[in-house]
């Protein structure tokens, strides 16, 4: 089975039919990559950069094409090293890493159609061979992963940030993130700044969240810094983690910007209150930094933007060889929930897995029933690929609009979708 062709297909759809979430934002744009091949086997990857800067990418898959034209998935990590290499001024980390995510997902999902076997298999065995010589490193297997509904933004007033919880466990989840501040369809966003402020209303929170849904809920609180107006330095960061130490976070995500690991290893050593990140890191040797010094006691990479499956699961043998977890951010369309899910169930390292609630039709045309829930907790797929569809139907009802990526609003550029 040979690769014929590999072509961007870029679409824009409802970003989510979660009420709560859709105040915030009402469309997402969708890049995945698709590889055809001279059977009737095809495999379809995303890249998460299709939810930022989605008419970028199709020049740069262009770009890595002949390099897998002609080639079979026989050996997908040294597909990505040419592609890797003949990008390395560019692309070592960043965009061109990120783009690279989506096109190897695509390879494992054809590999995985080949072989009769999911994906999560394949880079468990690829684990077991890579890696298994560390003493850290065990044989066990994943059937289920507990999972949270990622929440976005506090909607606010307090009531509705209650409706908002409530209506996630009426979904079946146990764990809820939702964001730090507070969010009002009317006006914005409001996320303190100084250290007492801040410190004062995220443990006002936890506390009402706690007093109204009790300490069996898994809670997590999302700081989004860097991603923001407002960006905390360290000593906000610390004095929020601290006043939140008797409300037991799952994990407190993202104080600080990403410009400073060091910073983050410094947040870890004066809290209790478990420190995750991860998300916008790309490569490994990006990732190496922040693992090096111990930034995060729990990492978050996500599949569809740390430079490739191959690249995650090295991450998270890292973390584990320092005996941290990880948590795989996941934030994209249908494509990038399961390219997530799968590295989780690969990794003996998983803690918990992110799922978009009430997810909209470009996740569930997508994701079809490979996705099963069951009691809080995600059940292994077992449908050979990534157990992604995608029809012709759905490119055809959620043609791409231009503009609809996500970016952060300033004087001259302005988020309007």
């Amino acid at each position: 089975m040979k690769i014929t062709n590999v072509k961007t297909i870029l679409l824009t759809g409802p970003c989510t039919l979660d009420p709560y979430l859709s105040e915030a934002r009402k469309l997402r744009s969708v890049a995945l990559i698709r590889i055809e091949t001279d059977s009737d086997l095809t495999g379809i990857g995303e890249t998460y950069a299709g939810y930022f800067c989605p008419e970028i990418i199709p020049a740069i898959v262009e770009f890595f094409k002949p390099i897998l034209i002609g080639n079979t998935v026989d050996n997908i990590p040294d597909l990505w090293g040419r592609m890797y290499h003949s990008g390395n001024f560019w692309c070592r980390v960043g965009l061109g890493a990120i783009v690279l995510c989506g096109i190897e997902a695509a390879l494992w999902d054809l590999k995985g159609k080949q072989e009769g076997l999911p994906v999560w298999k394949l880079l468990k065995d690829k684990w077991q061979t890579d890696f298994l010589s560390s003493e850290h490193i065990n044989n066990t297997y994943h059937t289920k992963l507990p999972c949270y509904a990622t929440g976005g933004p506090s909607n606010y007033p307090i009531d509705k940030l209650t409706g908002k919880i409530e209506y996630y466990i009426s979904l079946g989840f146990k764990g809820v993130k939702v964001g730090v501040g507070a969010y009002d369809k009317d006006k914005g966003f409001n996320i303190p700044e100084e250290p007492a402020a801040a410190a004062d209303f995220e443990s006002g929170k936890a506390a009402y969240i706690r007093e109204q849904f009790g300490n069996d809920l898994w809670l997590m609180l999302d700081a989004h810094m860097g991603n923001s107006s407002t960006t905390w330095g360290l000593e906000t960061a610390i004095a929020v983690a601290q006043a939140l130490e008797p409300y037991h976070l799952f994990f407190l995500e993202e104080p600080l910007h990403y410009t400073r690991p060091d910073l983050y290893s410094e947040l870890r050593k004066h809290t209790r209150t478990p420190i995750a990140g991860g998300e916008c890191l790309t490569a490994v040797c990006e990732w190496q930094a922040f693992i090096e010094q111990d930034s995060f006691g729990i990492g978050q990479p996500d599949a569809s933007f740390t430079a490739g499956l191959d690249q995650f699961m090295q991450v998270a043998a890292m973390l584990h060889k320092r005996g941290q977890k990880i948590a795989p951010h996941a934030w994209g369309a249908g494509a990038s929930q399961m390219q997530n899910i799968h590295c989780g169930f690969a990794c003996p390292n998983t803690i918990i897995l992110e799922v978009a609630p009430a997810y909209g039709p470009l996740h569930s045309e997508l994701i079809g029933d490979s996705l099963q829930m069951k009691n809080g907790y995600v059940l292994r797929p077992e449908t050979p690929g990534l157990g992604i569809t995608l029809t012709e139907e759905t490119i055809s009802r959620f043609p791409f609009i231009p503009g609809t990526g996500e970016f952060n609003s300033v004087p001259g550029k302005i988020l309007t979708t």
